[in-house]
């Protein structure tokens, strides 16, 4: 990878506005419904790299007919950019009877391969993948993980800057999966779809950030205009912390992706689950996990520090039932406390009286600056209120290391073991 990272426009003025563009080998993720206006904020990508001399590669499943008048409903010749070699439209297979292999996860591997085989012939600026979903339904997470982690860094490592499009997660495995893709990509775009509308006409947009774009997240209404796609309508302040229908492309401009073994869309077999709780606020970026759930996301955890030495940290927060009893805090109102003093990467989960924190990528300070957050984010800032009541929460902490072997252990200690109760201290003489 270079040394010099900079960015570089988007296509979208909610981004190149407020973040000054995206960076230039970084990673991002577009989630959103159907019909919320994914392809066509592909296409903006595009266009913005094709309008730079920049050669990008669109990996898609969609038929060239459609993806043609796709952009011709935001006036953009598609066609005269493939002649020039700036887009490049790869046609994936959808992958047909997948899950009636003896071994689907190791085909959606391959799947992800086939992305690094492609960059690797063609060495492009700008990669897109509309859409992501069916190539990601992977049983085992930590072989999907590995696999996406992977993919990126071969991606990254070459400056290419890529955007991967994904449905919005409508299960909490679906949530799980969007998750793990989503901890390693550089800022997320989320999509919002106003079902009041109808069908094309917008909705609510949230770019939120990972990594860099220190700008913070942003959000704005958003809606779908013939001519120029998606457009915004308004942005908010960021949160503290005549259509032409061109001609089908070349056969020789089409570059399929096909193999020996049949594969399907990815089967939502999950569709019967119950959908993830969220609330209008936290959208489908909710870091709130029930206990099995937040386990497994802390087991992939320990899997990428052993495998890439990634550091994290978890800490938990104990209320006293006094607190409640005496009016001084509720649960609920901890658990907002958290949420402000909190990145979205980092996952919380509750059990009892108990509030756990994963802090996905930590850093020497990281323990201390979350709970000095939360001292100063507590509801009301009273010296007195803010002293007596902290005198109810107490916080253990661990650090990952070569000793932990996995979820349950950690939280054993932190849940269950006298070591662990004997070694929670009162979170004003808390220092990190």
């Amino acid at each position: 990878m270079s040394n010099s990272v900079h960015l570089i426009p988007f296509g979208l003025s909610i981004i190149d506005h407020n973040w000054g563009g995206i960076y230039r080998g970084g990673s991002y993720l577009a989630i959103g419904p159907r019909k919320s206006g994914r392809t066509l904020l592909g296409l903006q990508y595009a266009l913005e790299a094709a309008k730079a001399q920049e050669v990008c590669l669109y990996f898609t499943n969609m038929r060239p007919k459609d993806l043609m008048i796709q952009a011709a409903s935001i006036n953009f010749d598609i066609q005269s950019y493939m002649n020039q070699n700036l887009i490049i439209v790869v046609r994936v297979a959808p992958p047909n009877d997948i899950y009636e292999m003896a071994n689907p996860d190791g085909a959606l591997v391959e799947y992800l391969n086939d992305i690094v085989t492609v960059v690797n012939q063609y060495n492009p600026s700008r990669i897109i993948f509309d859409e992501l979903t069916p190539y990601v339904g992977f049983r085992n997470i930590g072989l999907l993980r590995d696999a996406f982690l992977r993919t990126l860094e071969t991606i990254e490592d070459r400056d290419i800057t890529s955007l991967f499009v994904v449905s919005e997660p409508a299960t909490e495995r679906a949530q799980v999966i969007v998750d793990t893709l989503a901890q390693f990509c550089t800022g997320i775009i989320f999509l919002k779809k106003d079902i009041t509308k109808g069908l094309y006409h917008g909705g609510k947009i949230i770019i939120s950030p990972n990594v860099g774009h220190n700008e913070g997240q942003f959000s704005s209404e958003y809606s779908i205009e013939p001519y120029k796609g998606l457009t915004i309508v308004s942005e908010q302040t960021p949160e503290p912390p005549k259509v032409e229908v061109f001609d089908a492309p070349d056969a020789t401009n089409i570059h399929d992706i096909r193999k020996d073994q049949p594969r399907i869309e990815q089967k939502e077999e999950h569709t019967n689950e119950p959908s993830k709780p969220t609330s209008p606020d936290m959208l489908a970026f909710s870091n709130f996990y029930n206990e099995s759930d937040f386990k497994l996301i802390l087991n992939n955890q320990i899997a990428l520090f052993r495998s890439t030495g990634q550091k994290f940290a978890i800490m938990t927060l104990k209320l006293d039932q006094t607190a409640q009893a005496k009016g001084l805090i509720s649960m609920n109102q901890l658990l907002n406390t958290i949420k402000l003093s909190t990145e979205k990467k980092d996952k919380i989960c509750t059990v009892e009286n108990k509030i756990i924190i994963l802090i996905a990528r930590s850093s020497e300070n990281s323990i201390a600056n979350v709970t000095n957050k939360i001292k100063s984010n507590l509801p009301i800032n009273d010296p007195a209120y803010v002293a007596n009541t902290l005198e109810y929460i107490s916080v253990l902490s661990v650090e990952v290391n070569e000793t932990v072997t996995s979820a349950d252990n950690m939280m054993n200690y932190l849940l269950l073991g006298e070591n662990g109760s004997e070694n929670y201290v009162p979170l004003n003489k808390f220092t990190g």
